[in-house]
């Protein structure tokens, strides 16, 4: 699975030197790389057995450390040629003096360490619903010990290094695209997607739910098995960034009116329709958001201080034809209340830029995806409301925002319609 990308990365150590010095010409380097604190607690608490010179003898695997590191930049890890030029050395001088091999062991953790940390920093502006959806393994101790136990040491640099099936394209075509043009400067708008790519999960069955391109993907084993078009959030009200768990759908959802709807749509419509105009669209008028609300009657509404902004209403409206929801939602927790849901209004799925919800993200096909979902049709076990049917297991799910792909082997940028290429993540800037 991994060959194609193992032989592209496997470079020589004058190619390597040749590298370091085209990208990390803009940052002198230093003269040595000291060995962390962290990095020497590691290995004197936990015994960590050699990683790069077992038996005092170079793995092959350090040519690998070298080509990551020297293609660190295009992960938002500007120091990388920098550290390859001193792990060079340090290896270069292990190869002539044997007794120098335990220091240059360490200094080659040091580099890997300071690699796999920010590869796996958390995305800016996602939201993680659960403290363990977020990037893991960055314990310096962790790291090594994972690196010393490994059966293959050059697979393992590999797969770290991939994170998961869709930043590695990304990363990968902007590296070869670099290679062919020789501008080692990664594009921000690159970087900044980068960052939103590395929460997607790396294996398993999850969904990515892409508002960049308006489209919801289901994984299987990290690889796609299934797609369909959304309708994501207006770049007023943008579906924000979070990743999360699915554990139930739900049949039959009631749908609650947002306020800037019941006043600027609802409360007008009401005073010129009259009540009838609620009982044909099945609304009521609520106490609060609640399992059990109270109604409350229409009638001793105040709609046009509703209509004015002036008196807050809670307007659910009841499942059916007319729902907005559909026939299905698919929760999941986050402090933003965004879900996925059905829509009996298809056809906007038509229009090619489909940002036009107010931050929910409404699904093409509902059934296909509740199918995937459950494992079998989704049929509503009776016509009462807001009916959960649990799934088999909980299945992660990722929304992000991508404005960038690969399209024939080339990265293919799209409208950034919400502006947040522009604003680069804090490390990007600081790296720059």
């Amino acid at each position: 699975m991994h060959r194609k990308y193992k032989s592209s990365l496997l470079i020589g150590l004058g190619a390597v030197a040749l590298l370091a010095s085209s990208a990390g010409s803009a940052q002198p380097a230093a003269t040595s790389l000291a060995v962390s604190a962290d990095v020497t607690a590691a290995y004197d608490t936990y015994h960590v057995k050699p990683i790069w010179f077992r038996g005092g003898v170079e793995d092959p695997a350090v040519a690998q450390l070298l080509a990551i590191l020297n293609r660190a930049p295009f992960d938002g890890f500007a120091e990388g040629p920098q550290l390859a030029a001193q792990v060079q050395a340090a290896a270069a001088a292990a190869r002539t003096n044997p007794a120098s091999a335990a220091n240059a062991e360490r200094i080659l953790s040091v580099a890997w360490v300071r690699y796999v940390q920010a590869l796996k920093r958390p995305t800016e502006g996602m939201i993680y619903a659960y403290p363990v959806l977020k990037p893991q393994g960055t314990r310096t101790e962790e790291i090594l010990l994972t690196a010393s136990a490994a059966p293959s040491l050059t697979q393992y640099l590999v797969t770290t290094s991939e994170l998961n099936p869709v930043y590695r394209q990304l990363r990968d075509a902007a590296w070869a695209e670099a290679q062919a043009s020789g501008n080692f400067v990664p594009d921000p708008r690159l970087l900044a997607n980068l960052d939103r790519a590395r929460s997607i999960p790396a294996r398993g069955r999850f969904v990515l739910v892409d508002s960049g391109s308006q489209l919801l993907t289901m994984f299987e084993n990290g690889q796609a098995v299934d797609s369909m078009k959304v309708i994501v959030g207006t770049n007023e009200l943008p579906t924000p960034l979070i990743s999360s768990m699915m554990f139930y759908v739900t049949y039959n959802p009631y749908w609650h009116a947002p306020d800037h709807l019941v006043r600027k749509t609802i409360a007008p419509t009401v005073l010129r329709q009259g009540m009838g105009y609620l009982k044909s669209r099945g609304y009521h008028v609520i106490d609060e958001w609640s399992e059990n609300p109270k109604v409350i009657d229409s009638a001793t509404v105040d709609w046009k201080a509703a209509a004015s902004g002036k008196t807050h209403l809670f307007v659910r409206q009841d499942p059916g034809p007319m729902n907005s929801m559909g026939r299905l939602k698919f929760p999941f927790p986050n402090p933003e209340g965004i879900y996925l849901h059905d829509t009996p209004g298809k056809g906007l799925f038509g229009k090619q830029v489909r940002n036009l919800s107010n931050g929910c993200v409404r699904v093409e096909d509902a059934r296909r995806f509740g199918r995937w979902l459950l494992g079998q049709d989704p049929v509503a076990p009776s016509d009462e409301p807001e009916i959960r049917v649990q799934l088999r297991q909980g299945v992660p799910i990722v929304l992000t925002y991508l404005t960038v792909q690969v399209k024939d082997g080339k990265l293919a940028y799209s409208d950034d319609f919400y502006g947040w290429d522009q604003a680069a993540p804090r490390w990007v800037a600081s790296s720059s």
